[in-house]
């Protein structure tokens, strides 16, 4: 090879290294970049600075695509100014905002609990005001993934039995209305029974619902004993369990299941008031 070829062989690879380094230089400039733009992004959204924690973290989230915590902030700093039940267009979108990041983190680890509980939750509040069951649902899906990946965690549990309740109180109640608008002379009250026909619609739709909440609100509390949210729900979802059966007799063993329920979450309300009032130092 003639000593021309081996200085053209060797400028390419000069070219080329430095080009290398270059990219390099430039990559290492941005991760620099990004993570001063999600500190302050982050001390803006402790600020209560919403707005421009959301332009911070999404600078950050641009200069740094692999910084998963820009991605994971810009998502919930757009769930914190989601207001559930407002209607304007603007309110709407940082929800969807909220989940389309959220969603993008799961793109890349589809195991990050932190974006399944995050979507989980924003479905959550969309799902009330306007009522929407399939909403509900879907949110009740993302905690069940999370019990597939970590089966210790209480919290999915709880949320799984919440949503359960909320389906099942709001179809009780519905249905309650409707048959007093039909029958104005026998009008049926919210603690008594629902009447024989009624009953029966309402165990063939509802039934599984308020049994899978039960057996996850069961499994929050032996997972955190003293998870008083989670006995709660539990007392409220055995008294629609009680509007599902036939007897009297196996109504009012329900409706003392959960008022032993109320007695047991009073209980543990207390000994939590009596530990901190302990740990607080004498004035």
């Amino acid at each position: 090879m003639k000593l021309t070829e081996w200085v053209r062989i060797g400028r390419r690879a000069t070219v080329f290294a430095a080009l290398v380094l270059f990219a390099m230089g430039t990559a290492g400039c941005n991760k620099l970049k990004a993570r001063d733009l999600l500190n302050k992004g982050v001390a803006s959204f402790k600020a209560g600075q919403y707005d421009a924690a959301i332009e911070q973290f999404k600078q950050a989230k641009e200069a740094d695509p692999t910084l998963m915590n820009a991605r994971l902030y810009l998502a919930t700093a757009y769930a914190t100014t989601y207001i559930p039940g407002a209607p304007s267009e603007e309110n709407v979108n940082r929800g969807k905002q909220a989940i389309s990041e959220y969603q993008q983190v799961l793109d890349i680890n589809a195991n990050n609990l932190s974006a399944i509980d995050g979507i989980g939750s924003i479905l959550f509040q969309m799902a009330g005001q306007p009522y929407e069951p399939k909403k509900f649902e879907e949110s009740k899906s993302f905690h069940q993934k999370h019990i597939q990946i970590k089966p210790d965690d209480p919290e999915p549990y709880y949320w799984v039995g919440v949503i359960d309740w909320t389906l099942a109180f709001r179809a009780n109640a519905e249905m309650r209305a409707a048959y007093n608008r039909e029958n104005v002379r026998k009008q049926v009250k919210d603690t008594e029974p629902l009447p024989p026909a009624v009953r029966q619609d309402y165990a063939g739709k509802y039934a599984s619902l308020v049994d899978e909440g039960i057996k996850s609100l069961d499994q929050a509390s032996k997972l955190r004993p003293d998870y008083d949210d989670a006995l709660a729900y539990l007392n409220l979802l055995y008294r629609r369990k009680a509007d599902l059966v036939e007897t009297e007799q196996e109504r009012s063993a329900l409706l003392q299941q959960a008022d032993d329920l109320v007695d047991k979450v009073k209980e543990i309300k207390q000994k939590k008031l009596d530990q901190q009032s302990q740990q607080q130092p004498a004035s």
